[in-house]
């Protein structure tokens, strides 16, 4: 995500201890395996490429950059929260190095471009900040500044969409640079299961969670526009406080996707977005059918994913001709600055029913009313009925 809710839990109380390394080593030793490993074919996609070359800006909370996980591989850009918080902070980064270890795991030699769009609080969503996008900024600025690829493990909060203007004008910049982006597809598929952004928008490869198994992590978010499936439970990765922690989340899906994509460009430079996902999707463990909205093409194979980048497909992104009858504006029997008329029968029959259901149940709720109150006097009168002076009867209430 997660979006970006890391829902990590230390599955021993001895692991902290265990993975904690205190001296700085090669980023590849540094950060601890677990099933992602088999379940990607690391083993044989990283004795064809390893990252080489190839810079990939981790859009996210920030990383701490010494981390042994990390050490030497990082340069850090702007900080676009500026919410005054600064490395160090345990509130700073916890994010955004765990997602920083996850790309270095899967592509040891590679470089981290660390963009501060978010922080470990909030998530892209709703938000009352005036001005542009942090998320937009910081696209902008990891195009312009030699990124290879852009992984964001980040989403939108329930409640309300967060798509943006400036952010979709970003991605059409990144994509015009033929930059790959990668997303989160969302962590919400247990709540609302809403749409997100950026995974939502188009030129954006959505990544969604798998568990041991390769089915379905329960909370990833269930869309159309999952693409690809990438472990997502009990990831080992970097604690920005030292040592390191299993955390859950379509987050870490994303960053070990998107190192499986530096991995593929350190093999082929000059492979596009369009072939990138092509590939990814090509040679994916598919789910039956094929694909499906659960993991999309299903959980990505690394090892066949890197091979296959050596011969990429020719994949068609130009703008395409239209085909067919082209009209002019007022030529095809319809008025050029004009709409037809509005059909408004089905609206006044809808009116009708819904003013006569009005008047039903306005009249139930009289009725109910004066029998409560007729209840009410006969309870009051005992058996016998309501008696008024002198034996005589009681007038009728009106």
């Amino acid at each position: 995500m997660s979006t970006r809710r890391i829902a990590a839990a230390v599955t021993a109380a001895g692991l902290a201890s265990l993975l904690c390394v205190t001296a700085a080593t090669p980023a590849a030793a540094a950060t601890p395996r677990s099933w992602e490993y088999q379940a990607l074919g690391l083993a044989a996609a990283q004795r064809t490429a390893q990252g080489e070359g190839i810079t990939v800006a981790v859009l996210d909370s920030g990383v701490e950059e010494n981390h042994p996980a990390v050490a030497g591989r990082v340069t850090t850009g702007p900080d676009y929260q500026k919410d005054g918080l600064r490395p160090g902070d345990p509130r700073w980064g916890a994010h955004g190095t765990a997602m920083a270890s996850d790309v270095l795991k899967v592509a040891p030699k590679a470089k981290i471009l660390s963009v501060r769009v978010i922080d470990d609080k909030k998530e892209h969503g709703i938000s009352t900040r005036q001005g542009p996008s942090p998320v937009a900024q910081g696209i902008n600025y990891a195009v312009d500044h030699g990124a290879d690829v852009i992984s964001m493990s980040l989403g939108g909060e329930s409640f309300g969409s967060s798509y943006d203007d400036d952010e979709v004008d970003a991605l059409a910049h990144a994509a015009q640079k033929g930059i790959p982006v990668l997303a989160s597809a969302g962590n919400g598929a247990e709540e609302f299961n809403e749409a997100e952004y950026p995974a939502g928008y188009p030129t954006v490869i959505a990544v969604a969670a798998t568990q041991k198994g390769g089915t379905r992590a329960e909370f990833s978010t269930v869309r159309t526009y999952n693409a690809v499936a990438s472990p997502g439970v009990g990831i080992v990765s970097a604690n920005n406080t030292g040592g390191y922690r299993p955390v859950n989340g379509t987050s870490p899906a994303t960053a070990l996707a998107s190192g499986v994509v530096a991995l593929m460009l350190s093999h082929h430079h000059k492979l596009t977005p369009a072939q990138v996902r092509t590939l990814l999707a090509r040679t994916a463990h598919h789910p039956p059918g094929g694909w499906n909205a659960l993991v999309g093409a299903g959980t990505i194979n690394a090892a066949a994913a890197v091979r296959a980048s050596a011969n990429p497909p020719s994949v068609a992104t130009a703008p395409a001709k239209h085909k067919g009858k082209e009209y002019p504006a007022g030529q095809d029997g319809t008025s050029a600055t004009g709409h037809p008329p509005l059909d408004t029968s089905m609206t006044t029959i809808g009116y009708s029913a819904g003013g006569v259901g009005l008047v039903m149940v306005l009249g139930a709720v009289l009725i109910g009313v004066l029998g409560r109150r007729r209840a009410k006097a006969n309870a009051a009168a005992g058996p016998a009925g309501p008696v008024g002076p002198a034996g005589f009867p009681a007038p009728p209430q009106f």
